[in-house]
């Protein structure tokens, strides 16, 4: 790379890792800008694991006070996570990278509709459980880990939007605040971009210069994402989930259909 190459890497890897702490969705800024290098498809979405690790851990403890209290609820979701996120590493290096491109925005779409339905599909769940006098499941019960598992499937695969669809699913099935299911959502893409990095490591080609800048620059990153997005309100939160998603998927259609 020269040295506007690792410039332009590195403040990729910030904006990733700020935007993945707040929203997700940061593999979209890394993973054009590793393209853009000269890297070919697959070495530039395993780089890209790599690197975001590091961000993926400093936003999840920069969200650390949000976890108090969760400590049984994220065990729970971990294992699930871990076991989409393997999955979807070896899929990575099985399939053709055009696999999940079809289905992927489509899965975005679907997700931004629930966040932006949340609220009310949060007050109808509530009423349905007082009419019938079921306890809310702490942990989202099965429908949740379906929804998990899957989504850390395509975490492991490719990552992007994987927190917005997180995001999602846990604001419909578990009744507690955005803040607090945005720090379960750290630690999810944390354990699943860990699991698939570590499988990687021994099964793949990678660049070491563009893994090492993401993994410094997401690091900051995932610290400004924590400062910033412990600060949002609920519906500024839920604003900028959508803004992110719409821009997810425009990029999505393109590089599928561009």
């Amino acid at each position: 790379m020269t040295i506007w190459e690792m410039l332009a890497v590195f403040a990729a890897g910030i904006s990733a890792g700020t935007i993945n702490t707040i929203v997700g969705s940061g593999t979209l800024i890394t993973f054009p800008v590793l393209l853009a290098t000269g890297l070919p498809p697959v070495t530039a979405t395993v780089s890209n694991a790599l690197g975001l690790v590091p961000g993926a851990i400093s936003g999840a403890i920069g969200y650390r006070a949000e976890l108090t209290g969760q400590r049984r609820r994220v065990l729970r979701l971990s294992v699930v996570a871990a076991a989409g996120g393997i999955t979807g590493a070896v899929l990575l290096l099985q399939l053709p990278s055009t696999a999940f491109e079809t289905i992927v925005p489509v899965l975005v779409t679907l997700a931004l509709v629930l966040v932006i339905l949340q609220p009310r599909l949060a007050k109808a769940v509530q009423r349905r459980r007082e009419r019938t006098g079921t306890p809310a499941h702490p942990d989202g019960g099965p429908l949740l880990t379906t929804g998990l598992l899957l989504s850390s499937v395509y975490g492991g695969y490719f990552t992007a939007a994987q927190g917005i669809i997180y995001m999602s699913l846990m604001g419909m099935l578990i009744d507690d605040t955005l803040q607090r299911l945005n720090a379960v959502k750290n630690i999810l893409t944390a354990v699943v971009n860990s699991i698939a990095a570590i499988f990687f490591l021994f099964v793949a080609d990678f660049d070491w210069t563009a893994v090492l800048l993401i993994a410094v620059g997401s690091t900051v990153g995932g610290q400004i994402g924590a400062k910033v997005g412990r600060r949002l309100p609920p519906a500024a939160l839920r604003a900028i989930i959508v803004a992110v998603g719409t821009v997810a998927i425009v990029q999505l259609l393109l590089r599928r259909y561009g």
